[in-house]
């Protein structure tokens, strides 16, 4: 499971059991908070009923048949009540009034109940004992919404405890707003969670981005492109990234020199052979023909050792990540044009007809000397291996948002083992007019030319004779759809 997914399933679990118990706690919890808050406010209602009956009592003015109607009055009132979302419409109070022994008095429920003992009920008893009495009784056993609260206060004469006074309160009331309040709470943890979830996601999200564009980065350094280091924030992810960056910066540098060190060697070898033994054979005594052709081989040499050198220096700024060429807007038109006059003595050495066709409007994010190379090499390849009086076809286009640039000669084509292998340092095949082999460089410069500029290069026979090049190249305003060069 990747990372991000872990940390989304983590927080998702700890939200939900943090959740979970306190709402289910809550809902549980529920019916008690109700009952206290209406027992709290029977207390008080029984204490002062029962103080005003105390008084009637001591006057001699306690009728136990006018309390009752008074109830019955009480219940047989319109009623119309909007407690927020409770609609009331009856007063659902009894009572019940015992003596000092615990036997009714008066009670407004029915008059059967006047004379019947209640000291065994615990709200009678225990006020009767001078401690405060309580108790929930369901009318059905089996039926929890019959229940009601049972709240009873001491009528004190003289000091001393006369009877006992119970307020009945039915349940029915605290279980509606119950029944309102569960699934209001259930829908509030609900929304919580599902906000907790989006929450986590994001979270996930925010702290595996780093990670997420370090291995981008990664990806982007073992396909060979060139990727700008990401940006990871201060974290310590941050701090891992800088290190791996430092780390494959050193160990790129390494290997980078100590290949171009073998590369450059093992190519300077043999032309440096050849002059050593051009220069050893080369004094007063030889003909001056023999001698004028040994020190054109010299000059020869020299000179590929001097392209060889120059080529190589281009090639290592542009292998070099961290060096990134100049970009600005580069008109492909002029650029084509420039390059076909830098290469008329050549066309016209061997007599090639060249055809140039650019449409449309060209232009492209590019370094103008890296691209002006990048397109003279590919020239000149299809110069050296086209046929004298040959043509070559020169043509640049749009295409979905890409420039398509390609060069087509109608020389001998590419050997079949030689298709994936041209673009590698080095590489060359004899040109047919003069049997030599180049440096080996140009191709490899071209594309990665056209790495720099996160494009494709490509090198193919066609199927009437001969080769082309193609290069595709994001035109300005699009982005390249893929930074490696395929062959």
């Amino acid at each position: 499971m990747r990372l991000g997914a872990r940390i989304f399933f983590g927080y998702l679990l700890i939200f939900t059991v943090c959740f979970y118990f306190p709402i289910q706690w809550m809902i549980d919890s529920l019916e008690t908070r109700y009952r206290e808050g209406v027992e709290e406010i029977m207390v008080d209602q029984a204490t002062l009923l029962a103080g005003q009956l105390a008084a009637q009592m001591h006057a001699g003015q306690f009728d136990p048949l006018r309390l009752r109607e008074v109830f019955l009055q009480a219940h047989r009132q319109p009623l119309n009540a909007r407690i927020y979302d409770l609609h009331k419409t009856l007063v659902d109070s009894q009572f019940y009034l015992t003596d000092a022994t615990g036997r009714v008095v008066s009670d407004s429920r029915t008059p059967t109940e006047i004379g019947a003992d209640f000291s065994r009920w615990r709200d009678v008893r225990l006020t009767l004992r001078g401690e405060y009495g309580a108790r929930t009784t369901r009318r059905d056993p089996l039926d929890p919404t019959t229940s009601s609260l049972y709240v009873a206060a001491p009528v004190v004469m003289d000091g001393h405890i006369a009877g006992c006074l119970t307020l009945i309160k039915p349940t029915a009331s605290i279980n509606a707003l119950i029944a309102q309040a569960r699934p209001r709470m259930l829908q509030v943890g609900a929304i919580s969670l599902a906000a907790a979830i989006m929450l986590s996601l994001i979270l996930s999200i925010w702290l595996t981005r780093p990670i997420t564009r370090l291995i981008q980065y990664a990806d982007g350094i073992r396909e060979g492109c060139r990727p700008v280091f990401p940006e990871l924030g201060s974290s310590e992810i941050a701090e891992l990234g800088d290190a791996l960056h430092k780390m494959q910066v050193t160990l790129e540098g390494k290997d980078y020199v100590e290949e171009y060190v073998q590369n450059l060697t093992h190519e300077i070898k043999s032309p440096l052979s050849a002059i050593r033994g051009a220069a050893e054979l080369v004094d007063d005594r030889m003909p001056p023909d023999k001698r004028a052709r040994f020190l054109e081989n010299i000059h020869t040499e020299a000179a590929r050792i001097g392209r060889i050198v120059d080529t190589m220096l281009e090639l290592a700024a542009l292998e070099n990540r961290r060096m990134q060429p100049d970009m600005e807007a580069v008109d492909l038109h002029l650029l084509l044009k420039n390059v076909v006059e830098s290469k008329q003595p050549m066309l016209l050495k061997k007599r090639l007809d060249l055809r140039l066709t650019a449409t449309g409007k060209l232009i492209v994010a590019g370094n103008v000397f890296l691209l002006h190379q990048a397109v003279a090499n590919l020239l000149q390849n299809a110069i050296d291996f086209s046929p004298e009086n040959g043509r070559i076809e020169l043509m640049a286009a749009a295409d979905a948002g890409e420039l398509v640039l390609t060069v087509a000669d109608e020389g001998s084509g590419l050997p079949d083992y030689a298709i994936e292998r041209v673009f590698d340092k080095f590489y060359s095949l004899q040109r047919p007019d003069t049997g030599r082999k180049s440096t080996g460089l140009g191709l490899n410069l071209v594309r990665e030319v056209v790495k720099a500029h996160q494009g494709l290069v490509r090198l193919a026979n066609r199927e009437t004779g001969g080769a082309v090049a193609t290069i595709r190249l994001p035109l300005t305003g699009h982005t390249a759809h893929d930074s490696a060069p395929r062959r």
